[in-house]
């Protein structure tokens, strides 16, 4: 109960602030950065709260960090301290993330040892650095910092999913504003090199970066620049296939079969359990994910039809996709909205801010568990 009420005032002060702003408020951009980051390090530094993740993340680290293979090996087989804190959910199932997240959980774990604790307590103050890094890169890229520092650094709401959480989700965003930010300012060809190679080790933490590659490549493609958007596209391949090529083909298994899981409040799990029922299980799930996409790229185009004329297209189109992506895909978690409010955050557009916001608030508390794992 006490979470779901922060959740809700979270919630409630985030849309109250974007308010004022429009009206005019204009609060010191520095002190918005100096009270983000003060709160940032106090939830930092507590018990992980909201889901039952790092326990995972730390579990897979430390399978890492002794030698083996998360991809293979699970939380259960590792047994011990670590086996016993991840949620019964997750617990025989091997790791759904990328090879760069592996080797961030790798080192947390390297420096926990056998004590699952400090592993956690390394990953929490990482994520924590990388969100604070993500709201500093904002406050001197955006088109309005004060905006960026409400919608990021200093947003309650943000702060109580990704950092309180202590989710990957963290990372993509901060390699995402790096990306978009590049790419805006791309004159030569190592320019779209680099963009590609930061696209490639956001997909490296979760595949889901790839509507990043998609969103910056489209643009380049609608204006005719085909070798900047092959540059990029092409760097962002070779460096995935790169990343997964020291783990072998086997580390996109686990993949396949998170791909076929239905959230509630996903608009999907009302046809998944009819579909099941009159379909049976492949069937339904076959169709599923036939259908998502398509209503996934279809919203997209209506998402960025209605944002301002005046967006670049580097940042409307793939925040189109990332928010579409939110609210389409049968799974969702509230930190993924993470990467779309990161790429809000970087423009003067505001007319989706209060849908994105309530949307996080109504998955966050959809999936609420307080950190002790799953209860449906």
């Amino acid at each position: 109960m006490v979470t779901w009420g922060a959740i809700v005032l979270s919630c409630l002060g985030t849309l109250g602030m974007l308010h004022a702003h429009r009206r005019g408020w204009r609060p010191d951009v520095r002190l918005l950065f100096r009270v983000g980051v003060i709160a940032v390090l106090v939830v930092a530094n507590l018990t992980p709260v909201g889901s039952s993740d790092t326990a995972s993340y730390a579990a897979y680290g430390r399978i890492a960090a002794l030698g083996g293979d998360p991809y293979v090996t699970t939380p259960a087989h590792l047994g011990g301290a670590y086996a016993h804190l991840v949620s019964e959910s997750w617990l025989n199932t091997p790791s759904v993330y990328g090879p760069v997240a592996t080797w961030w959980q790798a080192g947390a774990a390297f420096v926990g040892g056998e004590r699952p604790w400090l592993t956690i307590w390394a990953l929490m103050l990482a994520n924590g650095a990388a969100f604070v890094a993500t709201g500093n890169l904002l406050l001197r890229t955006a088109e309005d910092p004060v905006r960026a520092g409400l919608l990021w650094i200093a947003n309650p709401l943000l702060i109580g999913v990704l950092v309180a959480g202590g989710h990957l989700d963290t990372i993509v965003a901060c390699l995402a504003v790096c990306a978009v930010h590049l790419s805006s300012r791309s004159t030569r060809w190592h320019h779209d090199v680099a963009v590609g190679g930061l696209v490639g080790l956001a997909c490296g933490v979760k595949i889901s970066a790839a509507l990043l590659c998609v969103g910056l490549a489209w643009p380049l493609l609608r204006s005719g620049s085909w070798r900047s958007a092959i540059r990029q596209t092409g760097t962002a391949a070779l460096m995935l296939a790169v990343l997964y090529g020291g783990h072998g083909a086997h580390a996109l298994a686990p993949l396949s079969a998170a791909s076929q899981l239905v959230s509630k409040p996903s608009l999907w799990a009302v046809f998944d359990h009819v579909g099941t029922t009159l379909l049976g299980p492949r069937a339904a799930a076959a169709t599923v994910s036939v259908l998502w996409p398509v209503l996934m790229l279809s919203l997209a185009g209506v998402l960025r039809r209605r944002v301002p004329q005046d967006t670049p297209a580097v940042v409307a189109v793939p925040f189109a996709l990332a928010f579409a992506w939110v609210l389409t895909a049968p799974w969702s978690m509230p930190w993924y909205t993470g990467l779309a409010c990161a790429l809000a955050a970087l423009t003067r557009q505001d007319r989706f801010t209060p849908y994105l916001t309530v949307t996080t608030a109504v998955l966050a508390l959809s999936h609420n568990s307080g950190g002790h794992g799953w209860t449906w």
